[in-house]
């Protein structure tokens, strides 16, 4: 006989256009191994998708009652997500992301961590796999704390407090101690809610026992794009709270203002390029051979370069222009107003 359902966790996803996705994402989170007594909705907030997702995600919803569809006309992560959160009824919320794969038991471990630490949010290491060669360079530079700035997020051994964690898993009062996600932001809302969280005295809890794996960006111009914007949205997140995250989000900026200084003068002198260039390019190549490790393929070694300068100029070039706009007191451009895959 089976056992009553006294508790329901709610699993919350925005998404826009990934009908070649959607399938295997549903799939997934439904097969999922929950603990005795608990039962699971599924929320997914559609983006006004116009590539058959929306259709796609009808037909699902009608064939399996946990599957519950969204609208989300806001189009944007942080809107859907607040839509998901508005319709919920679990006792714990999560938040699970289309791109990524998920361990059959990762909803019980994060009910079990949740229960286990007392923490205000919880979730697990930040693991990227790429497929294709420019994918899997962009998932070994994703891992490496040579270019990433040693993130405990990205540290699958890692088990203990952090300033910010992938994805999430929360208690449903959460969202009414430290409010939703803000929806003026497209990207970073994840980070300023956790710091917001922070600055509250809530904590954040990194588990392995958490376990996904991320499919980041297969092509260099989709990468500095999402890096770009990553890079844009920073400081909109530190005029709100008036600080920085972590001051390794601030070494890319800092890097594009010497490049960039160090051409200025070569009407002059050309040896501050020169020099900065040149330690720029031992500290690729270090990097490039310390990812190519990690990931026990040497083969990764001749894309690895160009993959690290695009997480470093992207992510430095974004910040600078979003700290112009944000000096000059203008709204978002519009541009950097939607999502890009």
């Amino acid at each position: 006989m089976t056992p009553p359902t006294h508790r329901l966790i709610s699993v919350i996803a925005p998404c826009r256009n990934e009908i070649a996705f959607i399938d295997d994402f549903c799939d997934s989170v439904l097969g999922q191994q929950l603990p005795e007594g608990w039962g699971m909705e599924v929320l997914i907030a559609d983006g006004v998708s116009d590539d058959g997702t929306r259709e796609r995600l009808y037909a699902r919803c009608l064939r399996d009652g946990r599957l519950i569809y969204v609208n989300n006309p806001g189009r944007i992560v942080s809107t859907g997500l607040n839509a998901c959160i508005a319709r919920a009824q679990g006792d714990v919320i999560t938040r699970l992301d289309i791109h990524t794969q998920f361990a059959p038991d990762y909803l019980a471990c994060c009910i079990a961590t949740l229960e286990r630490t007392g923490a205000d949010n919880v979730g697990g290491p930040w693991i990227a796999r790429g497929t294709g060669p420019m994918g899997k360079a962009i998932g070994a530079a994703f891992q490496c704390r040579w270019v990433v700035g040693g993130a405990r997020s990205r540290d699958p051994a890692y088990e203990g407090t952090v300033d910010t964690v992938y994805l999430g898993c929360w208690r449903r009062d959460a969202f009414s101690r430290f409010g939703l996600f803000d929806e003026s932001l497209v990207r970073n809302q994840d980070d300023e809610h956790n710091l917001r969280l922070r600055l509250s005295g809530g904590r954040i809890w990194q588990s392995g026992t958490i376990r996904s794996v991320y499919h980041p960006r297969e092509s260099l111009r989709h990468l500095y794009a999402q890096q770009h914007q990553y890079g844009y949205w920073r400081p909109f997140v530190v005029r709100k709270h008036g600080q920085f995250g972590s001051l390794r989000q601030l070494v890319p900026a800092l890097f594009v203002a010497a490049l960039v200084l160090c051409l200025l003068v070569m009407p002059w002198t050309s040896w501050p390029a020169t020099v900065l260039l040149a330690l720029y390019g031992i500290y690729v190549s270090m990097a490039s051979a310390a990812a190519a490790r990690a990931a026990g393929s040497w083969r990764l070694l001749a894309r690895l370069p160009a993959v690290i300068a695009a997480f470093h100029f992207g992510y430095g070039c974004g910040t600078w222009l979003g700290l112009w706009d944000v000096l000059h007191k203008r709204p978002p451009a519009s541009r950097f107003a939607r999502i890009t895959r």
